[in-house]
């Protein structure tokens, strides 16, 4: 999704709570309401890329310090409390809440029906159980959608044509995270049809990446697939510098991993 596409969204969720004004430009509707809006953040970590959220919400006439209150919660790769942070939002009465992770999401869906919820780029939202289609997620949900279970097939085969003789590598994936268990089993049966069989690491916390590294290791492995969530995410320096030293080539979601190899 992009950056506009995500304020516009915030933006319009916040609108709406305000009582369903309408007409004008979103940044003279915040000057002119007098309200001071309360949103909560949740996530494993702060990215430096969420910054570009708070731009561009100054651009529309949101700013913190002055109409905009923003509660951050971050889980620290410790995923059980994102129902601590859910319940917390709801006791503080929140105008918007922002969830950057799957889990986090499905943990505030519980927790409200009322309070608008945003998503920046859920994984596998349908499959997950967050909204019910794409086209019309229904209730108190919106945002946008990672087709992670597509693109990591994809990789794989990109992969295959580089390395013909690709033949044995590692999955390094969340499981507890519900959206990323279809995106494992797609990428495992594509893996089949293609001659190569992969193995799964799991991390569910910090101390699993050690653990899974330690393992890896030892394997005659070709390559490293990961299938990013926000817990992989918060470590990809030390994927990254495992894949190097290990001279293990992949794929990956984004140019920030890459940048990371540079």
């Amino acid at each position: 999704m992009r950056r506009r596409d995500f304020i516009t969204l915030i933006s319009s969720a916040l609108t709406l709570v305000s009582g369903g004004v309408t007409g004008g430009p979103l940044g003279a509707l915040a000057q002119q309401s007098g309200k001071t809006w309360q949103m909560g953040f949740i996530a494993h970590g702060h990215e430096s890329f969420y910054d570009a959220l708070f731009e561009g919400l100054r651009e529309l006439g949101y700013e913190e310090g002055r109409n905009l209150i923003v509660e951050r919660r971050y889980a620290a790769s410790h995923a059980e409390r994102f129902q601590e942070f859910a319940a917390e939002m709801v006791r503080l009465n929140v105008d918007v809440i922002i969830v950057v992770t799957t889990p986090a999401a499905l943990a505030v869906k519980k927790a409200t029906t009322t309070i608008p919820i945003v998503f920046p780029n859920a994984i596998n939202p349908v499959e997950s159980g967050l909204v019910v289609s794409l086209a019309h997620p229904g209730g108190n949900l919106t945002g946008g959608a990672a087709q992670t279970a597509v693109l990591s097939t994809k990789r794989l085969e990109l992969l295959k044509e580089v390395l013909p003789g690709l033949s044995r590598g590692a999955v390094l994936w969340n499981p507890a995270n519900p959206a990323l268990a279809p995106a494992w089993i797609q990428t495992r049966d594509a893996a089949r049809v293609l001659g190569v069989t992969l193995e799964s690491y799991e991390v569910r916390e910090l101390k699993d990446f050690d653990s899974a590294f330690a393992t890896m290791a030892q394997q005659h492995l070709d390559t490293l697939l990961v299938l990013q969530d926000a817990l992989v995410l918060q470590h990809r320096k030390e994927i990254i510098d495992f894949a190097i030293q290990n001279r293990l080539p992949g794929v990956f979601v984004a140019r920030e991993w890459v940048e990371l190899a540079a």
